[in-house]
């Protein structure tokens, strides 16, 4: 009877062990790929954090990234079914199993690339990740010499005419519209599966048409499809096109349903006007959280903004703006806020841009979830964001001269 037991016992341990060991073991839940203009990211999603090792290789352009510890599974393998034709630069992935504990993952490129690889800690709603960024090759810095020479002679020999022709050109006002969110980040997602990033960006689309059809003004959109952007590089950005008004577009959510209406947001250099500004500044702030920030991604332009002497001028061009459109979207929706509110959101951090943010309206409010689902509202709402900042514009505010073609 005793070696019976002692028997069962050692059969007890062994069957504990085997569901410890299957328990603990490191597995790839999800894949996904999110082809962008400037880059495409592959994400990796895992019970626990992955360790890799990666080469590049050429004759033919590829990236090679072995996964330590993962075994092959469905999620894994469905990786190599998500490259598009339209990708910017990946032509091709591969995946197999190399060696018993370790799968292995080729990336066939499309040109010479750069390639940034980094692990991000579990955030809702995600586990550990493992993120690949393939970018394409930067031209060395003689190619990028000659190309500015060249330039400049051209536009010696026609510095009469050209400036002449754009003396002709009245100009526009550009208008930079950011989609919230978008890729890795869902941004708010409603009761029904509404997703934030998916709403913003049909309203920003609907925007851009709307401020296009205008001769006075430009719109380029910062986001045009499904990808991520960094806080800062979208506003990097914007800048880029010398856009001379910023307006980020989001669709957020509270913790009460029953909270509800429209909110227009500038920037604060001190602190938020109230508890409510300060909640939606700390959940648009971890958008880098969700979507992905690499710890070594930096952007100098923007890292003295609120020490920039033009940031109060700014601030209060971008409340003035903020006070316009709050204007026309009180005949759309009910306002959260009368007024517009002030906190630290890091994607109003242009020193030298008129910027706000628009909540358009509450995904974690039923009524408002069907409402942002309306191609007929966001029509009302993207006309509304247009009209007030038509508004501003004609009220004789100094728009700076970052687009003017002479500068």
């Amino acid at each position: 009877m005793q070696r019976l037991d002692l028997k069962n016992y050692f059969l007890f341990i062994l069957l504990l062990f085997i569901s410890f060991n299957s328990f603990s073991a490191n597995e790839v839940k999800a894949t996904r790929l999110w082809p962008a203009p400037d880059y495409t990211r592959i994400t990796i999603e895992s019970t626990s954090k992955i360790n890799n090792d990666q080469m590049m290789l050429q004759n033919p352009e590829r990236i090679v990234i072995d996964l330590k510890g993962i075994s092959m599974n469905k999620a894994l393998k469905n990786l190599a079914t998500k490259v598009k034709p339209n990708d910017p630069n990946i032509l091709n992935i591969r995946v197999g199993q190399f060696t018993p504990k370790v799968s292995r993952i080729v990336i066939d490129l499309k040109n010479s690339a750069r390639v940034k690889i980094f692990s991000l800690p579990p955030v809702k709603p995600y586990q550990d990740r493992l993120v690949i960024d393939v970018y394409p090759a930067e031209k060395d810095d003689l190619t990028n010499l000659l190309n500015k020479i060249e330039t400049k002679k051209i536009v010696e020999k026609q510095k009469v005419p050209l400036i002449k022709e754009k003396a002709k050109k009245k100009k526009q006002v550009v208008v930079a519209i950011d989609a919230g969110h978008g890729g890795e980040d869902p941004g708010a997602i409603g009761k029904k599966g509404t997703k934030e990033k998916k709403i913003v960006l049909q309203i920003a689309k609907k925007l851009k048409g709307l401020i296009n059809a205008d001769p006075t003004m430009k719109a380029y959109l910062v986001r045009d499809s499904d990808y991520f952007i960094p806080l800062k590089k979208r506003v990097s950005k914007a800048r880029k096109v010398k856009a001379d008004i910023f307006v980020s577009i989001h669709a957020d959510a509270f913790r009460k349903r029953n909270v509800s209406g429209s909110s227009v947001f500038a920037l604060s250099e001190r602190g938020a006007t109230s508890a409510f500004a300060k909640f939606i500044a700390n959940k648009e702030n971890e958008a880098d959280l969700i979507g992905g920030v690499s710890i070594d991604d930096k952007d100098p332009v923007l890292a003295k903004t609120l020490l920039d002497l033009s940031q109060s001028a700014t601030i209060n061009d971008s409340l003035k703006l903020a006070n316009y459109v709050l204007k026309e979207i009180k005949k759309v929706n009910n306002l959260h806020k009368q007024h517009p509110e002030q906190a630290g959101f890091a994607v109003l951090k242009a020193p030298d841009i008129p910027s706000i943010l628009v909540e358009t309206a509450f995904l974690s409010n039923p009524r408002e979830e069907r409402q942002l689902r309306s191609s007929k509202f966001q029509k009302k709402l993207a006309k509304a964001i247009y009209l007030g900042t038509k508004n501003y514009i004609k009220s004789g505010v100094s728009i700076a001269s970052t687009n003017d073609p002479e500068n």
